[in-house]
């Protein structure tokens, strides 16, 4: 890793400066109780990033609605 990303991820002390949790859920309700839930433990937020993907199998369609939170 290059001293940029290291002094990116890591404060002078050696400490973490961000972490990032994903949750994965198959709705979109589910997916936000989940993240709502995360975000009730009082974490200091950067970004959040939210992603669907959708997929066939035969005539079932499957979704997959993720999110993906950077926080401190």
């Amino acid at each position: 890793m290059t001293n940029f990303a290291l002094s990116f991820w890591y404060d002078i002390r050696g400490e973490e400066k961000m972490k990032v949790k994903v949750i994965d859920e198959e709705c979109e309700r589910d997916l936000e109780n989940s993240v709502n839930e995360f975000l009730s433990k009082d974490v200091d937020v950067i970004d959040i990033k939210y992603q669907v993907a959708i997929g066939i199998n035969g005539e079932e369609q499957l979704y997959c609605f993720s999110a993906m939170i950077i926080y401190h």
